[in-house]
């Protein structure tokens, strides 16, 4: 199995295969690595064991396929493209595979350096994929005469990553630099960067060898939030939306928040929810807005496919009076 793109460190893979004496194997691909899966199931199926591709969605490591590896009986679950969650105990045993981009980052660097000629102070982050090569982006950087911060590892596994959700290497750095630059693709990551930071923000895209700003988007979602939030605010009954991916529950979260809705008079109902989806939210009618306790970003990013507010953690604060809207920008969509 070879990629120009990306290392499936398949060495490694079936070596700790056979050191584990895996007979059964769920192999677990995110979106953009979908297209690999038959490679990457031979490649397994080489070392004896039986092999399993997981068609269902994969949005990170919050994701991890424990309940199908339960219930197929796999001995192993192998997750390619991310790295990792800290912090977290596996109900299942997981070999991750970062698949690490083989692309050159210097062109697409060189060309977001002329969008960032008024900015001299840059904070740089990027996905797991580039991470091993981020020191040699700030020495692009530093040739051109920029000063450059890197928010240290802390809860994640490198320094200048960011996570869908997790952007606390960004926001560790923030007062100090003018503007972001993110190296990777996709404009997913940066806004989020944008978001969290409220600072103008860069996409080094090495797969397109382009760059661009994704500050219109932010605002334009930001926009979008002030919306939602002004129809939740009138609004009587409450969905509480408890996440079943494995690293996604956070039902104690829900309870707190159950209880402050209540204080303030609106009627809440926690609704236990694997998929948030807008067919799976219209089966609810009487329910006039919700609350998602899973992964931020469908309430961010997905915010026009719903017919209903669906609030983050942070925004339902404002509706319970416990914070203002500039306090929430200032806090950002991902901290709590």
């Amino acid at each position: 199995m070879k990629s120009s793109t990306f290392d499936f460190e398949e060495e490694r893979l079936k070596k700790e295969l056979k050191r584990r004496g895996a007979k059964r194997v769920l192999i677990q691909l995110p979106e953009g690595l979908k297209p690999h899966a038959p490679e990457v199931a031979e490649v397994v199926e080489n070392t004896g064991a039986l092999t399993i591709v997981s068609a269902d969605p994969c949005y990170g490591a919050c994701d991890l396929a424990v309940q199908e590896a339960q219930n197929l009986k796999a001995d192993v679950v192998v997750h390619f493209g991310h790295s990792p969650a800290a912090s977290k105990s596996e109900d299942v045993p997981t070999i991750y595979i970062e698949a690490k981009s083989n692309l050159p980052l210097k062109p697409a660097v060189l060309k977001a350096l002329s969008l960032l000629k008024a900015q001299r102070r840059i904070g740089l982050v990027t996905t797991v994929q580039h991470a091993d090569y981020l020191d040699e982006v700030r020495e692009t950087l530093r040739a051109a005469g920029k000063s450059v911060a890197v928010g240290d590892a802390g809860r994640l596994n490198y320094a200048g990553q960011v996570t869908g959700c997790d952007y606390s290497n960004a926001c560790a750095v923030a007062k100090a630099v003018d503007a972001f630059l993110f190296v990777g693709g996709g404009r997913f990551h940066a806004i989020g960067v944008a978001l969290a930071t409220s600072k103008p923000t860069v996409v080094a895209d090495p797969y397109e060898v382009r760059a661009y700003w994704v500050d219109r988007d932010a605002e334009r979602i930001k926009k979008q939030r002030w919306t939602s939030l002004q129809e939740a605010a009138k609004a009587e009954r409450f969905g509480i939306l408890v996440g079943l991916k494995s690293r996604q529950n956070r039902f104690e979260k829900a309870l707190q928040i159950k209880r402050k809705l209540h204080r303030v008079g609106k009627k809440p109902t926690l609704l236990a929810i694997r998929e948030v989806t807008p067919e799976s939210l219209m089966q609810y009618p009487t329910i006039d807005a919700y609350v998602n306790t899973a992964c931020p970003r469908i309430s961010l990013d997905d915010a026009s496919k719903f017919q209903k507010p669906v609030l983050t953690v942070n925004e339902v604060l404002v509706v319970a009076g416990e914070i203002t809207w500039e306090q929430l920008l200032r806090k950002g969509w991902f901290a709590d």
